[in-house]
């Protein structure tokens, strides 16, 4: 099986490569057939070569997209498990139900004595695209695990201040609709591979819906929270939240699945002697100044 899974990920690095050139090769034929059209000089480098990109510009469209590991995300609905280390807590087995609500369509399990290489075995054979496996340290939530089925990714990220929805004031009650979903001041190229981690946990919603899951970075700091609008009088939108909330850390990204995580590659790691370096943040290019954590009402 370990054989197997190396070998289905070799062969898709390899797609993807074979991909980058024919990307390559594209962009250099639509660069001349551009320079044609508007009766242009062709650029120097491609004049050798320009009959032959020239004669391949019928077909057109040629790159045959491998794509990365969410090359079918929206075509079909997510297929998502939760689950927990061994021997969970009251609070963490409450706080595992309460996140099943929050992924339409996902389904909990209890973890019990089971290996993490037969439940994600067991999950490959069913289909389950995402895998998540929430930590605790001392009956706290303090961690969550998202590994992306078959090949990976496998996010690693701290769980903070978490607050449950029967500690909420005035806690409004969960919808089943399908979210929309906000993320905000995630630009850079970490911060949007992550956004794709989080975004295709949830099927695509419908227009009507009233359900917002909002992930507002502040200094690498993923704020969750979960609300429903409806309107008022005065055509005024009202929030109200319906919880849980907490903050999310990412510290790592590994190329591969739980089962085979010591062989994985490590894609992006939070090191030590990264978090000296203060004026560094890794998910967001500094363009936003406004905090809009700010504009959300204090529930």
């Amino acid at each position: 099986m370990i054989r197997r899974e190396a070998r289905l990920r070799r062969e898709y690095i390899y797609r993807k490569t074979l991909e980058e050139k024919q990307r390559a090769l594209e962009d250099k034929r639509s660069t001349v057939v551009a320079a044609i059209e508007s009766q242009k000089t062709i650029p120097n480098d491609l004049k050798k070569d320009a009959l032959a990109l020239q004669n391949g510009a019928d077909w057109g469209g040629q790159i045959n997209e491998v794509d990365d590991e969410y090359r079918w995300a929206g075509a079909t609905d997510p297929k998502v498990v939760i689950t927990t280390s061994h021997d969970p807590s009251s609070s963490l087995k409450v706080f595992s139900k309460e996140m099943k609500l929050i992924f339409p369509n996902a389904q909990r399990i209890n973890r019990g004595k089971a290996d993490i290489k037969h439940i994600c075995q067991a999950c490959k054979a069913n289909d389950v695209t995402d895998l998540i496996i929430l930590h605790e340290t001392s009956g706290r939530p303090d961690g969550m695990v998202v590994c992306h089925l078959p090949f990976g990714p496998t996010t690693y990220f701290t769980l903070s201040n978490v607050v449950m929805r029967h500690d909420l004031p005035d806690c409004g009650k969960m919808s089943e609709q399908y979210p929309h979903l906000i993320f905000h001041n995630m630009d850079t190229k970490i911060g949007m591979r992550l956004t794709n981690v989080l975004k295709h946990l949830f099927p695509v919603p419908k227009p009507e819906a009233k359900r917002i899951m909002s992930f507002i970075n502040n200094d690498d700091f993923i704020s969750f929270r979960h609300h429903v609008y409806k309107k008022v009088e005065g055509g005024e939108i009202e929030l109200e939240e319906v919880g849980p909330r907490f903050e999310l850390r990412p510290y790592c990204i590994k190329l591969g699945t739980l089962e085979n995580i010591k062989a994985a590659e490590d894609e992006w790691v939070l090191r030590n002697f990264m978090r000296t370096s203060h004026k560094r943040q890794w998910l967001s290019s500094g363009k936003h100044d406004e905090d809009f954590e700010d504009e959300l009402p204090d529930i």
